[in-house]
């Protein structure tokens, strides 16, 4: 056999190590496959971004958020505004679409109107709302479901189901959408999507995890965040 020189055997090596690289690089959170962890460039050593998107090397601007621990926890994420915003948009353009959501206003306008067990939602005007919370329920709160009456589901993360009954923690609710008695979205003047209302109060990472969409909205996500790539591309 053949010895091998020394400069053909730093580029074997070379190129191993790159291969070993790009495999760290596209690695994704146990707790959520969907969810790409990447060193990050500025500080590749301590610190990490996470993404909805494979690309490498990947977009800041259109990253869920960097931390500095794994898996990531309230106190070491930092949040992305604007892939925030961005959530916010997709989930006031498509949230009325999702069957999870349909399921959610279905059930409001039945006879048992006044709860839903895994989709997290309970029915609340919006003054009732600003006195909602996860630990209570929407009959002592001013809650408005079934009888022909409308009000609100909420939209909220799937990591953390609550339980029959009782509505998500505030920081697991991304928004609200107006339903009238019969279950349908209620829409905004104007406009054909329904009247969505951002909570202000969704994190990103809670200590039951972090992220969770259904696979609808997460695919829309994904699109409008593969949108937003190209067009940086093209700067």
């Amino acid at each position: 056999m053949p010895m091998l020189s020394s400069t053909t055997l730093l580029r074997r090596a070379t190129a191993a190590a790159g291969r070993l690289q790009s495999i760290r690089c596209i690695s994704t959170l146990p707790s959520n496959p969907h969810i790409h962890v990447f060193p990050d460039p500025e500080s590749p050593s301590t610190s990490h971004i996470l993404t909805l998107l494979p690309t490498s090397p990947p977009s800041k601007s259109l990253a869920i958020g960097s931390t500095s621990k794994l898996p990531p926890t309230p106190d070491s994420l930092i949040e992305n505004p604007r892939f925030l915003t961005i959530l916010q948009d997709v989930l006031r353009s498509h949230a009325t679409a999702d069957p999870w959501v349909q399921a959610q206003a279905a059930a409001f306008a039945s006879t048992s109107g006044s709860a839903l067990g895994s989709g997290g939602g309970r029915f609340f005007s919006p003054a009732a709302k600003k006195h909602s919370s996860g630990a209570g329920g929407a009959s002592d709160q001013g809650g408005a479901g079934g009888g022909g009456r409308g009000g609100w589901i909420h939209v909220s993360d799937s990591r953390a189901p609550p339980d029959y009954g009782r509505i998500a923690f505030p920081e697991d609710i991304f928004g609200s959408l107006e339903v009238d008695g019969q279950g349908r979205f209620v829409r905004s003047e104007g406009l054909e999507l329904g009247n969505y209302q951002s909570s202000g109060t969704y994190r990103v990472v809670t200590r039951e995890g972090i992220l969770g969409l259904s696979d609808f909205l997460r695919g829309k996500l994904v699109e409008r965040l593969r949108a937003e790539e190209e067009k940086e591309k093209k700067k």
